[in-house]
């Protein structure tokens, strides 16, 4: 005898389109800061939305003490940190360039007799110490070295 095969029908696979609220995963954070400040200088943004956190807040403080940006602030329930990008009278931005240095797959350490200088001293270079994140000329003169974090010229 032939089995009988059940009559009943399968319905198609449903195809769910997923929405991300969240930004992805991004393995160097410090990285993807100063790419997105790189990229929104570069096409003229007058600001630009960065997700939070400590290291990124003290990044941005140094970048306004320092004068290349015009200031950031919290947006979004204090999730995101909305810099606003600085341009010289001729709309050319003020930050030629940054430049990440100690990345998560290569270290860079530097002591307090070595810390950089970044074009001839017209730039700043950005490290984390013990005693927090500073440039390489408050470190100098608080006679400490740290790991360098990136260049801003």
């Amino acid at each position: 005898m032939a089995q009988q095969r059940s009559s009943k029908k399968t319905k198609p696979a449903v195809r769910r389109k997923v929405i991300r609220t969240e930004a992805p995963a991004v393995s160097d954070p410090i990285a993807d800061m100063l790419t997105r400040i790189r990229n929104a200088a570069m096409a003229r943004h007058v600001d630009v939305n960065i997700p939070v956190s400590k290291i990124k807040m003290e990044i941005a403080s140094i970048l306004h003490r320092e004068g290349y940006i015009r200031g950031f602030q919290l947006v979004d329930r204090g999730k995101i940190i909305r810099i606003r990008l600085k341009y010289d009278a001729n709309r050319r931005p003020v930050i030629n360039g940054l430049k990440r240095v100690s990345r998560p797959g290569r270290r860079v350490y530097v002591g307090r007799e070595k810390l950089p200088r970044v074009q001839n001293g017209l730039g700043v270079a950005i490290l984390t110490t013990s005693q927090g994140i500073m440039t390489a000329r408050e470190a100098a003169r608080a006679g400490i070295g740290g790991e360098v974090i990136g260049y801003v010229w």
